[in-house]
């Protein structure tokens, strides 16, 4: 198994481990008792708004293909995984050092087929070893830990994500192991029959609000394994969609304004209408138009 290399590229190794040092001890600078007032009151515990944040700038910085931009958010993002790591260094409990020494030994271990005699001659083939081999570490870890031997693959999927992407992560994890579709017929088909339960429960007239939700439930699940199953992440798409949709709306006020109206103040038909319109991209502005023109759906 190889080592973690502290040597290296003797002219990269200067440059890179200076940098990192220089934010190291720039972060122990803030925290310091003569420091930012600011960085001297956070905790894990406040810094978890910020964590997140800055993770959606950098999706939102891939998205936008400007390298300077991600260059930017990952330094951001670099900055909060500093942070945590000088809290814990400071209760005395783990330091940066750790960090990198633990996700370094975790990647070579789950590389079997790279740093060992595994074999490996797909993607498909490298998830399921990876999810086998994350499956034993947490069996290993309940076992220490004098715990029921009861894990799990989902064990790993954190409740506290958004429902998008939990629902994305844990049908992945499953499909890493087989538990998945054969094709995507057999989505469109479960498609449907949720969104005939759903129908039902309201149409019944009697159906309570926790069995109407339940039934919404399993109807964004589904749509959930079906962006994943094609391919795509699910928050990613809503995203794009969220955007185009904003844009159309967005031109429907102006068109609306030109013409003297509001939009409080159409029919549903002229809603329709001026929708279409804009769909379309019959709208005069050259500027609407190519908002509204770049669909991906």
């Amino acid at each position: 198994m190889p080592r973690l290399d502290l040597c290296g590229d003797a002219r990269a190794r200067k440059r890179i481990g200076k940098a990192f040092e220089s934010l190291i001890a720039l972060q122990a600078r803030l925290r310091a008792p003569n420091g930012c007032p600011w960085d001297r009151e956070q905790t894990h515990d406040s810094l978890r708004t910020y964590l997140v944040e800055e993770t959606y700038e950098v999706l939102d910085a891939l998205e936008s293909g400007d390298a300077r931009k991600l260059a930017d958010e990952l330094g951001d993002l670099l900055l909060q995984i500093v942070f945590h790591a000088e809290l814990a260094a400071e209760a005395g409990k783990f330091d940066i050092a750790d960090v990198i020494e633990q996700i370094y030994t975790k990647m070579v271990r789950r590389h079997p087929h790279v740093f060992g005699k595994v074999r490996a001659k797909t993607s498909a083939d490298v998830l399921k070893n990876w999810e086998q081999l994350k499956t034993e570490e947490r069996a290993k870890n309940k076992a220490s830990e004098a715990k029921a031997p009861d894990a799990s693959i989902l064990d790993a999927v954190p409740r506290s994500l958004p429902g998008l992407l939990e629902a994305h992560q844990l049908t992945r994890r499953a499909a890493n192991v087989g538990f998945d579709w054969q094709d995507v017929k057999g989505i469109f088909d479960k498609l449907a029959e949720e969104t005939a339960e759903l129908k039902q429960s309201l149409a019944s007239g009697d159906g309570r609000a926790e069995e109407i939700e339940e039934e919404v439930g399993d109807l964004l699940f589904v749509g959930v394994n079906l962006a994943r199953f094609l391919g795509f992440d699910s928050e990613v798409a809503l995203k794009m969609a969220n955007r185009k949709f904003a844009a159309r709306f967005r031109e429907m006020e102006r068109i609306a304004a030109s013409r003297g109206q509001s939009l409080s103040g159409l029919s549903a038909a002229e809603f329709d209408g001026l929708w279409n319109e804009v769909k379309s991209g019959n709208s005069k502005n050259s500027l609407g138009k190519r908002a509204v023109s770049a669909e991906r759906a």
